[in-house]
Order: C-alpha cells, then structure tokens, then sequence
C-alpha cells in the first residue's frame, strides 16, 4: 500500500464562538444567516429549526441533498453550535480516497503496517478528539469499512492499522450523502445497520431550485465577498437577477457561487445577463417548463416562483408574461416591485 499519492485533509479550525453559543444553540441575529448557511425561505427555516434542535446533543445525524447543495455547511454549523465547538471539525470526503487507503486514512496506521507506511499516524478520529467528523460521501464506502465504522459508533472504541491497543473515539460523527441512502441500501452500497445508527437525525438539504427567493440573496451575497476581495462596487442588473432566478440550478448553491464569480470576472461596472453563461456550453438555461412545490408550499412562493419563472421562460417580455399568467401588466409590476423590495430589505436586515 502507498500512501505518496494520498492528499491529507487539513483540519478546518473553528471560528471564534461568542459567549452563550456553544450548547444552547441561539436563533442567530441575522435574518438571513443561520450559522454557515444563508437563505430566508421556508425550506432553509426548516433546515435551521432542525439543527438547532440537533445540534446541542451528541446524536448522530445523516445529511441528505444533492451535489452542491450544501450539506457541509449545514455540518459545520451544527458542530459550531454544539458543546464541542471548540475542539476541531474534520471533514473526509470518503469518495474521494482510494478505497484501500480510507481505512488508515479513518483511523490512522502504525510504523511498517505496509508500504509506504514509513512513521505511525493519527487518523481522522484521533484529529477530530472532542469534536466533530464528517464523512461525506458515506455510501461510497466498503461494505467492509461500514463494518469497522458501525463497531466504532457503537463501542466507540477503535485501533489503527497495523495496531493492537484500542484507542477511545470521543468524536461526534455526522455522514453526508447525495444519494438516496434508502434506495443505497436496497442497492445494497449501504448497510442497513449502519444507516439506521447514522440517521438518529436526518437532515435534507433542498434544493436550490426549491429556494427561490434564495437566490438573488446568496447572489449578492457572493458578489459581495469578490467585491470586497477586489476592491470593486460591481452590481446585479434587474435583469441578471431575472435570469439568476428563472435558472434551473442543477448544480445549486456551488453553481450560482461559480456563476457569479465568472460574470464578475466578465464584467467591467454592473453585471448584465449576458455576463452569465449558465447551463452546458455556457448558454442560459431554461427550466423544463415544469415546476414542482412540495405539499404545503405556501401559496405566495407558489406565485411568486411562476411568475419568476414564466418571465425567464419569456426572455423577460413583461407583456407576453402577463398574457401567459392572466393578469393584467400592471399587475405584473406590482408583484415584480414587491419582490424586489423584499429582496432588498433581506439584504440589509
């Protein structure tokens, strides 16, 4: 076994945790920031009920959402939120390591365990001592390495390869999919046992295209932060915000973040919707025509996604939308300036 080729993950450092957080986890002073995580529609608030529920205990919780959704985010807020929040966060993507390297990788390897195999070492458990370690991507392990994980999770106790003593784990363990692990383990790619030790909570992560008053926020919120970078005052035209949110979004949040830093690279002052490329070959992309709202979506996200939605299937044509919806073109602008004033107080609030 060579270990040369392995790129180690560094442990990522907490941020300073303000008096009173740790443990009792407080509703944020922020509107539109919960921790790591920005957004002010209703599936992000159920998202952030969820780990303020969860994140003062010690229970396992199995983060669920599509690729680029954000699920380590919502990981590292619930461990800055917790009692262990100032000891360290290591995050593994299991995906992304050989698997015949993941198990000393996990829990660390002795002197001449095997090739390569030059000087003892720490695991992932052993950094993350007293605080939180996340293995993203868990369904792309071994069956055999599920085996070593659940006996760790239910003992807690653990040794490195190539070792005899048994080392205590005290770490929070928290896993990330971005498959369905239901499905995972019918397809047999994820033990059962396992899944039901690691779902004590589960948490899914929805989808951008379900947080569409989301987007013009985290959208100005990226911008922001290049602004900031660059020394610059560039800004968001109402007619990229139109195509910002009438986008399909099928990489999310990690989409919209590269969408933006493109279109200011392109851009001189304002950024105009020809500055985003989005979609494959870099054209705008529109939706499939289709909308879908879970059951109890309210009925003003309802409205107001059509409406966004009918106007970036138009090429943003006010009249034809309004003759598409049924409303008068006044009515149209009424709706458009309420959603842009909104977006503008949550912006600043």
């Amino acid at each position: 076994m060579d270990m040369r080729a392995v790129e180690f993950t560094p442990d990522i450092p907490s941020p300073p945790v303000p008096p009173g957080w740790a443990g009792r986890a407080p509703r944020p002073t922020e509107p539109h920031r919960f921790g790591c995580m920005y957004g002010t529609s209703p599936p992000m608030q159920a998202v952030y009920r969820m780990v303020e529920r969860v994140a003062p205990s010690n229970a396992s919780v199995l983060i669920t959402g599509e690729s680029g959704s954000g699920k380590e985010l919502v990981a590292r807020t619930i461990h800055d939120m917790s009692k262990r929040a100032r000891a360290p966060f290591v995050a593994v993507n299991c995906g992304a390591i050989p698997a015949s390297l993941l198990e000393a990788e996990i829990f660390g390897h002795m002197k001449g365990a095997f090739t390569g195999a030059t000087y003892t070492r720490k695991g992932h458990f052993e950094r993350a001592a007293g605080g939180t370690l996340l293995l993203d991507e868990i369904t792309e392990t071994s069956l055999e390495m599920q085996v070593r994980l659940l006996r760790v999770l239910e003992t807690r106790r653990f040794t490195r390869v190539g070792g005899e003593e048994e080392l205590h784990a005290d770490v929070r363990v928290l896993a990330a999919t971005n498959r369905d692990p239901l499905a995972a383990v019918k397809q047999g790619r994820l033990r059962e046992d396992l899944y039901y030790r690691l779902a004590v909570f589960p948490i899914e992560v929805p989808p951008l295209r379900a947080r569409g008053e989301d987007i013009a926020l985290l959208a100005r919120h990226f911008l922001a932060e290049l602004n900031q970078q660059a020394g610059t005052a560039k800004e968001l035209t109402p007619p990229a915000l139109l195509v910002l949110r009438s986008h399909g979004w099928p990489g999310n949040v990690r989409e919209l973040k590269n969408a933006i830093q493109r279109a200011f690279i392109l851009a001189d002052d304002a950024i105009e919707s020809g500055h985003l490329a989005l979609g494959p070959g870099g054209r705008v992309a529109a939706n499939d025509g289709v909308l879908r709202f879970g059951v109890g979506t309210p009925l003003a996200h309802i409205e107001r996604q059509m409406i966004l939605a009918t106007l970036g299937q138009c090429r943003g044509n006010k009249r034809r939308s309004a003759e598409l919806l049924g409303v008068s073109l006044k009515t149209l602008y009424n709706r458009l300036a309420q959603y842009d004033a909104d977006d503008g107080a949550r912006a600043v609030r």
